[in-house]
């Protein structure tokens, strides 16, 4: 058991694993705080997330869908051999699948792990505009002070959002505490420099970490809050959750564990179709919606905080301390896929050039195949 959670690397699976066979041993403060529960949002004290009144989601009738039904069956039918929990497919400006398995529906709550990171790249686009952060090419030590009295001062804003910042990062089982700990900051901020910034990615915890730090104190509210008044009311009608490390500290986990609903998810994937609008309003500036989902020079299949499908890589490597990958059966069939990647089977993938939008949520998985879902329904559209 061990070799294997030393291999899968994350440590998040290693956490449930443990849980569920009753052999995990730490501090008992601890053990009611596990993230990425299988039946519910992440365990442990929150800080909510406030959604607002946004424009209704249209879902097509039978007669108006422009997927073929049998396509979205055997979509269906796919995401229920993954044992997911949810299935949204939106195409052409409409919903033309909800589907939720066992006893969940549209209220549900299931942990999404990582995609979390591909909203907080959202929101520091925001922050530039509001001139909170000056430039996306900023030292974060401007910002950090942790960072400003050794070699980290040299990091930038954007190496950090390219995960090339060459931080070093917690491997197992270090990791565990980052994940359920006390403490974040402390741990965060201890972490020393693994290589020069900007000549590897390494997709690491640490860096979203910092930058969900570096937005609370430039803005001067709680990460939540202003995520919320900046961008969460203004697309999602559901509220989410943050996760907290202590009710004490309140310091966000802003790397993973952002709780909310299957269709707010389809919410901001909608934002990277929409170019960052939402109705007549422009949330998230237009040219930094096209920033995010730019290759960067260390990998063609990363742009901020983002995954794109511009490469092929059967094996999709994290990071230079684990050998855990995920798993691409075959290329994608577009060639302009993006998409939030959270631990195992929770996905939001959205096709411009197809107008598409897919959600997944679901159990925590090794076996995850990026390719199934996305290719079947973009074969099944046709040309």
């Amino acid at each position: 058991m061990i070799r294997l959670l030393k291999r899968l690397g994350l440590g998040l699976l290693a956490l449930i694993v443990l849980a569920v066979l009753g052999s995990f041993i730490a501090k008992p403060v601890m053990t009611t705080r596990l993230v990425g529960l299988p039946f519910g949002g992440s365990q442990g004290p929150t800080e909510l997330v406030r959604g607002g009144p946004v424009p209704a989601i249209v879902v097509a009738t039978a007669a108006e869908r422009t997927i073929p039904a049998a396509v979205l069956d055997a979509a269906s039918k796919a995401a229920a051999g993954t044992k997911a929990y949810s299935l949204l497919v939106w195409q052409g400006g409409a919903l033309q699948l909800e589907q939720y398995y066992g006893d969940r529906n549209a209220q549900s709550i299931a942990p999404t792990q990582s995609m979390h990171k591909s909203v907080l790249a959202m929101l520091v686009g925001i922050a530039i505009e509001q001139g909170l952060i000056k430039s996306v090419d900023d030292p974060a030590a401007d910002y950090i002070q942790e960072w400003a009295g050794d070699e980290r001062r040299h990091i930038t804003i954007r190496q950090m959002l390219q995960q090339a910042s060459g931080i070093d990062f917690p491997a197992f089982p270090a990791v565990i505490d980052m994940t359920i700990g006390d403490g974040l900051e402390q741990i965060t901020f201890e972490q020393g420099v693994l290589a020069p910034p900007g000549t590897q990615f390494d997709y690491t915890n640490i860096n979203p970490e910092v930058l969900g730090i570096l937005l609370a104190r430039v803005s001067g509210l709680s990460y939540a809050e202003y995520l919320s008044e900046n961008l969460w009311r203004h697309v999602s009608d559901d509220d989410a959750t943050v996760l907290l490390d202590t009710e004490t500290t309140r310091t966000p986990r802003t790397f993973c564990c952002l709780d909310t609903t299957a269709r707010a998810w389809l919410r901001i994937g909608l934002l990277h179709l929409t170019h960052g609008r939402v109705g007549d309003q422009q949330v998230v500036p237009e040219q930094w919606m096209k920033d995010i989902i730019t290759p960067s020079a260390q990998n063609p299949n990363y742009g901020y905080l983002t995954w794109l499908g511009t490469t092929y890589q059967k094996e999709r490597r994290y990071n230079r301390k684990s050998s855990a990958a995920a798993f691409h059966s075959e290329p994608f069939a577009a060639p302009d896929v993006i998409y939030f990647d959270g631990f195992g089977g929770q996905r939001v993938y959205i096709v411009p050039s197809r107008q598409l939008v897919i959600v997944t949520t679901g159990p925590l998985r090794q076996d995850w195949d990026d390719a199934l879902l996305p290719n079947l329904i973009i074969r099944g559209m046709g040309d």
